[in-house]
């Protein structure tokens, strides 16, 4: 179905595929180039690749046995819960505002689009403490919405909605950032088509719209997910940080590290690491799928 709406499309108005053309390097220096590039890679490997190696160094510095107990630990897995609870509900609710908030913002001219895109950037101009305490001020036990929450016996701050509501302000903008550009790319041409030939508005999203900028969706998820995962400044306001109860892995890891413990903070700390390195690897693996099929 999909090929016959975007192949009578193409016969009937014209339509060429539109591919990503590859950058032509810049001519000039080899010294300057060869300067360049050293000083990108000393800066990945003192900056990046070194606190990663320390990271599990530490964690595997006294032994396979002392690591093994830190991850068995019944806080520590009660943390990598409630990271994946919060993660699995942040995330779907992000990717469906992100597809919807771009939608209308590359296809459609209304008023309060450039609002739009100043509330969608708001999470990456506010510290996520003070997004935290926003919520503590609205949701506490004394904000605007504390005493009717507490008569209705509704716990949303220092418990997982509170930690939800703040990693979905955090992850807010990354979908919809991904997505906004490879729309306005796309241009409204093939929908317009799609509408021409009879093809609805729902129809027209599910087979024009979402296949042409599905990479665009997956790249957009897999930084939400990571940055949910990672959250911690705004989860700690909001948490209470009760161990076994509303920490997450980073707040797991600040704990333990305040304890002093060896070990247990950098064996928790690997988690978060593997986290990074296949959110790296599966983005490298989408991006070559994408140039493929390009």
């Amino acid at each position: 179905m999909v090929g016959e709406i975007r192949g009578t499309m193409n016969i009937r108005f014209g339509f060429k595929s539109r591919t990503r053309a590859e950058p032509k390097p810049l001519e000039g220096s080899l010294a300057v180039r060869w300067a360049l590039i050293l000083a990108a890679v000393l800066f990945s490997v003192v900056f990046l690749l070194l606190p990663l190696i320390n990271v599990f160094a530490q964690a595997f510095a006294y032994g396979w046995n002392v690591y093994w107990a830190a991850l068995k630990d019944p806080d520590t897995a009660s943390a990598v819960r409630l990271t994946l609870i919060v993660a699995g509900i942040s995330v779907p609710l992000n990717a469906v505002f992100g597809l919807a908030a771009s939608w209308a913002i590359a296809k459609f001219e209304f008023r309060g689009k450039t609002l739009l895109l100043t509330l969608i950037d708001l999470p990456f101009a506010i510290s996520p403490v003070v997004a935290g305490l926003l919520f503590v001020l609205l949701f506490g036990a004394g904000g605007l919405l504390g005493p009717w929450l507490q008569a209705h016996h509704v716990r949303i701050i220092f418990a997982a909605p509170g930690m939800v509501l703040a990693t979905i302000f955090v992850t807010f903008p990354y979908v919809a950032r991904e997505l906004i550009p490879v729309m306005r790319q796309q241009g409204r041409e093939q929908e317009e088509a799609a509408l021409i030939l009879g093809a609805g508005g729902w129809k027209t999203f599910w087979l024009v719209t979402l296949p042409s900028v599905k990479w665009g969706l997956f790249y957009g998820i897999i930084l939400c997910n990571a940055r949910a995962m990672g959250e911690f400044g705004a989860v700690w306001v909001v948490s209470g940080h009760v161990a076994g109860e509303t920490d997450t892995l980073p707040l797991r890891v600040e704990k333990l590290y305040n304890e002093f413990d060896p070990a247990a903070p950098f064996a928790v700390a690997t988690l978060l690491a593997f986290l990074a390195l296949a959110t790296m690897a599966l983005k490298a693996f989408l991006d070559w799928k994408s140039r493929r099929e390009s």
